[in-house]
């Protein structure tokens, strides 16, 4: 489905991504991960024995390392088909409850991460209007929809950061805003919003979770990959500015 295109996934190495790229290159696809560790990115690619995955330094930060990634990328390869916005970059201090999060804090968060996919989504975009066509998918999640259920952390250290609702419905927003602005630029731009990924949580946060879902309850990694390779597909060529959830009913 996703023969010779070349994806770049930032965040390539992480719980998320490195599913997103064996997929990609289960697909026939060329999965460029892109992460600011080289030994990470580098660990995942050669995972991959059968090849099919280029890593590129990137710091979703930065102007210049987004430039220059975008340079190396359409150097190597000639063309870059899609961005997977996937990277969660953060300072030391996210996770903490409402009442201990500092205004500094919320503001370096929002900016690196929200502003980090403003930032790669416009180079990106430059690159892609210069190319004729481009697709970018954003990792969104369900907590860009709907409020937290803060009773289902209850007894855990866990709960949903502020700076995470407000990055992740932002998003949501973002992705339409791009959309509709490279109307008429064969440019697609959507967004997937995921349900809770199991990561080894707590059994009380696992049990409490799965009441509100209709079937499986916490999903895998592997259970989202089907829905971005659709959107990476020509099969999904007229899906433009949509948000699409997977997260077993969780939201209803």
């Amino acid at each position: 489905m996703l023969k010779d295109k070349v994806i770049v996934v930032t965040g390539g190495a992480g719980l998320l991504g490195r599913e997103f790229v064996n997929e990609i290159v289960h697909q026939n696809g060329i999965a460029v991960i892109g992460e600011i560790n080289d030994e990470i990115a580098q660990k995942v690619k050669n995972e991959n024995v059968e090849g099919g995955v280029e890593t590129i330094n990137i710091d979703i930060t930065s102007e210049d390392s987004v430039q220059s990634a975008i340079s190396e990328v359409h150097k190597k390869f000639g063309k870059i088909d899609a961005l997977v916005n996937n990277a969660y970059p953060r300072n030391k201090n996210y996770g903490k409850h409402f009442f201990d999060v500092t205004y500094d804090d919320f503001v370096q968060n929002v900016g690196m991460n929200l502003g980090g996919y403003f930032l790669t989504s416009q180079k990106f975009s430059e690159f892609f209007l210069k190319q004729g066509y481009g697709n970018i998918v954003n990792i969104s999640s369900i907590y860009g929809v709907v409020a937290p259920r803060f009773e289902i952390y209850e007894g855990t250290h866990m709960t949903t950061p502020v700076e995470y609702a407000a990055i992740k419905s932002a998003l949501i927003h973002l992705t339409k805003y791009l959309a509709k602005y490279l109307k008429n630029k064969n440019i697609k731009v959507n967004s997937i919003s995921l349900g809770g990924i199991f990561d080894n949580q707590p059994i009380s946060f696992i049990e409490r979770y799965r009441k509100h879902t209709l079937n499986k309850g916490m999903l895998n990694v592997s259970d989202v990959s089907g829905t971005l390779v659709y959107l990476l597909s020509d099969m999904s060529e007229y899906v433009n500015g949509q948000n699409i959830i997977v997260d077993d009913g969780f939201v209803l």
